[in-house]
């Protein structure tokens, strides 16, 4: 694996760790225990997906990343302060679920011939993503967003 996919999985790592904390903090301050529950699962998902990809850097020799980016902590200390409604809670997620899948998908599209064994990992966490994304925005929808 070349460093530079190394490096651009290590991002879709660091951001899939990002999103993962915001799941778990969101899911202890929303008001409704469906909700909660919902959150937490999406958060257990993400961690199979981050799992996943870094078996596969180890698996070339490569070092996974294990932690979020510092400006990703930045972010995530604004976000968990700020008071929030479930449905902004809601919102917020949806966007940052629908920013990881895209960044999945720039970085899928950016791989070559040489990198068949990444890129066919990342094609098989697709599906778990887009199943966070449909959530995400099917609670959006019901939420009148």
């Amino acid at each position: 694996m070349s460093l530079a996919i190394q490096h651009l999985c290590n991002s879709l790592i660091r951001r899939s760790i990002e999103l993962r904390a915001l799941y778990r903090h969101a899911s202890t301050q929303v008001g409704e225990p469906g909700l909660r529950t919902v959150l937490g699962e999406e958060a257990q998902s993400l961690s199979l997906v981050i799992a996943a990809l870094q078996e596969q850097i180890r698996s070339h020799e490569g070092t996974p990343a294990t932690r979020r980016r510092i400006l990703g902590a930045v972010r995530y200390r604004f976000d968990a302060l700020m008071p929030r409604s479930d449905d902004a809670w809601i919102r917020l997620l949806a966007r940052n679920e629908q920013s990881l899948l895209r960044l999945f998908e720039r970085v899928i599209a950016r791989m070559g011939a040489g990198e068949a064994e990444m890129k066919a990992e990342l094609h098989r966490q697709l599906p778990r993503l887009h199943s966070i994304d449909l959530d995400m925005h099917s609670l959006a929808k019901a939420a009148g967003h």
